[in-house]
């Protein structure tokens, strides 16, 4: 299949905020999403952007029954760890499903790790929620690892309620 990977614009936040939608439609997690088409706006493509990101495109021949050219995305931004140094962590990760199985979640993946290295990490972080049985052999199947299983690492958030409590001095 015919497809092209390229780094976002300010143009593609409305198509991002859709596949945001999907991707928490397909976790069963949209009850979580608070983002908005204006909020990736701001938070993205300002002076100081807290992300970024790359978008895949097909040609119009091979749009979706919807008109959607832009069928997958990934978001990430650079971290750093006090171990490793300069880390990069991809946020999200998301083929549209009818174009999965087609080299797309790999290229968007591998461009996330080019754009890493050219960067000076050392390390590409993310999550990947443990039922998801397919995501995750894909993950094992390019040389990733799963610290959860490795190391005993967990997860830990602080937000909204909790973080207002913590930040109480």
């Amino acid at each position: 299949m015919d497809f092209s990977i390229r780094a976002a614009t300010v143009e593609d936040c409305k198509d991002i905020a859709r596949m945001v939608k999907e991707l928490a439609e397909y976790e069963k997690c949209t009850h979580l999403v608070k983002t908005t088409q204006k909020d990736l706006e701001q938070d993205g493509f300002s002076k100081n952007p807290s992300f970024h990101g790359i978008i895949a495109e097909v040609p119009e021949q091979h749009r979706t029954k919807d008109g959607h050219t832009k069928i997958g995305y990934s978001l990430y931004f650079y971290s750093y760890s006090s171990w490793s140094g300069r880390d990069i962590y991809m946020e999200d990760l998301y083929v549209m499903s009818e174009f999965r199985g087609k080299g797309i979640g790999k290229a968007l993946m591998s461009k996330v790790a080019q754009l890493g290295l050219a960067a000076g990490c050392g390390q590409l972080d993310f999550l990947v929620l443990d039922w998801n049985k397919s995501s995750l052999d894909f993950y094992l199947n390019q040389g990733c690892t799963d610290v959860t299983t490795d190391i005993g690492y967990h997860y830990m958030s602080c937000k909204e309620e909790a973080l207002e409590h913590l930040a109480q001095p």
